[in-house]
């Protein structure tokens, strides 16, 4: 059942507790998908960049901003929901062009980033978003928006997108029909994505789809699969609930909303299968590796693997653009630093920002001084850092914990184990040791045998631990 909600928006009162009764779509999916396809299917498919696949794991340079925690939907597992709710937290409201700006200079200057996940709240909701997409392509910072989508339901909002300079769309798929608009907490807005799919589709914009792993979605896994696969996604990532943020406060979660991995498990597999089938790249984030199929393993990116997924973030620029000055809509912006918590001279971000700033020299000069970056740098030292960092993350930000089983596991080195808040309501007893002929160390093992779509133009991408 949906919650008493205002048909119009979201309730104000959220309690993050949705009903849990299995809903029709949730025990028919295979309907479910059939009514979805209806409504996102189309013969006009305009076309799209080309892509590639390659086998190559590098460190990611793509970087992630937060322009404030304002949102049309109010998905009950959301990690800013109480920001959204609470109108006077600081990072409720969306903060102006110019501090945009400034971040993302800083991002493409200092950190070398050259992409950017934008979200908020819901990025397409604030009113700079299309000068701040072409901002950010003309400064070498391919955009992606992260997106619930109900904006795109009106086909010009997304050529509006494509002509201002976005490179794809991360669709928020967190189920089908009315698990969907249960999750979520807005009745139809399932159905406003679907037309806004097949939008992005007609109008030839990439899209990527996001599903986070909430109890009620489990049954539906597959059937979100083959939605990604009928309606051209090129990637599809799962992501286990975790308590970050706002979710870590006591009460957000429990047994009622969170499943098992032994639970999740079964659907999973099915879904990767039908991804893989189909050359659809699957990524399943803060997931342990021995909850899963060993041909999967090249799919589970947990904290030692994101820094290698073009399509995450890179740990260095999050680090920074994570904290709260760089979320607000006033105030200044925190002093830039490295994973070591180097700081960085300001100065230096002004001259960056000159150079960068004169016509066609700037871009050359930016190019030059990447590749420069590249042949200099301790490429060994590097991924000890970011190693480090996701250490540093697995552990003593989230308490991850192992079982007594995991000391007879071939891949704990590589593996984060179960996060602490998991353990603390479901324990660590559905490990399952993989047992190899040897340890495994190096967290690109399984996922260099992925094959990851990357920009078929982007020279970045081609060079080696860039």
């Amino acid at each position: 059942m949906l919650s008493k909600l205002d048909k119009k928006s979201p309730s104000r009162k959220t309690s993050n507790l949705i009903s849990m009764d299995v809903s029709p779509d949730e025990k028919d999916p295979q309907s479910a998908l059939a009514r979805a396809l209806k409504l996102a299917h189309t013969d006009n498919k305009a076309p799209t960049p080309k892509l590639k696949q390659t086998p190559h794991r590098t460190i990611t340079k793509r970087g992630v901003m937060w322009l404030g925690q304002t949102c049309n939907l109010r998905c009950h597992f959301c990690y800013f929901l109480d920001r959204i709710e609470i109108r006077t937290h600081p990072e409720h409201p969306f903060m102006s062009l110019e501090k945009a700006k400034k971040i993302a200079d800083t991002m493409v200057n200092l950190y070398g980033n050259n992409a950017i996940d934008i979200q908020g709240g819901e990025p397409t909701i604030w009113k700079d978003i299309l000068p701040f997409v072409t901002y950010c392509q003309s400064i070498g910072l391919y955009p992606t928006l992260i997106t619930n989508a109900l904006v795109l339901e009106k086909k010009e909002k997304c050529q509006a997108y494509k002509d201002a300079g976005l490179r794809d769309f991360l669709v928020s798929v967190h189920g089908i029909g009315d698990v969907h608009d249960r999750v979520v907490q807005m009745p139809g807005a399932h159905e406003k994505q679907m037309r806004a799919l097949k939008n992005l589709q007609e109008v030839g914009i990439p899209f990527r789809f996001n599903c986070v792993l909430s109890k009620p979605v489990i049954n539906q896994l597959p059937q979100i699969a083959e939605l990604a696969v009928k309606t051209g996604a090129s990637v599809v990532n799962f992501l286990a609930f975790n308590p970050f943020e706002d979710q870590a406060k006591d009460g957000k979660r429990s047994a009622y909303n969170v499943p098992k991995y032994s639970d999740i498990m079964p659907k999973l597999n099915q879904a990767l299968d039908i991804l893989d089938e189909n050359k659809v790249e699957a990524n399943v984030r803060y997931y342990p590796l021995c909850m899963t199929e060993r041909r999967h393993l090249k799919s589970m990116y947990n904290f030692q693997q994101l820094p290698y997924d073009h399509h995450e973030w890179d740990y260095a620029s999050w680090n920074w653009t994570g904290l709260q000055p760089q979320r607000m809509k006033g105030g200044n912006t925190s002093e830039p630093f490295h994973l070591g918590s180097e700081r960085i001279v300001s100065k230096n971000v002004d001259l960056a920002a000159k150079v960068a700033a004169i016509p066609v020299i700037g871009a050359l000069a930016q190019k030059a001084y990447r590749v420069l970056t590249y042949f200099t740098q301790n490429l060994k030292s590097k991924e000890d850092a970011y190693r480090n960092n996701a250490k540093v993350r697995a552990e003593l930000h989230c308490g991850y914990q192992y079982s007594t089983k995991c000391n007879d596991c071939s891949v704990k080195a590589i593996c984060d184990g179960f996060h602490g808040d998991y353990a603390d309501l479901f324990g660590t007893d559905e490990a399952n040791a993989i047992l190899l002929d040897h340890q495994v160390t190096d967290p690109t093992t399984f996922i260099a045998e992925q094959q990851k779509w990357v920009e078929q133009e982007d020279e970045a991408w081609a060079l080696p631990n860039n």
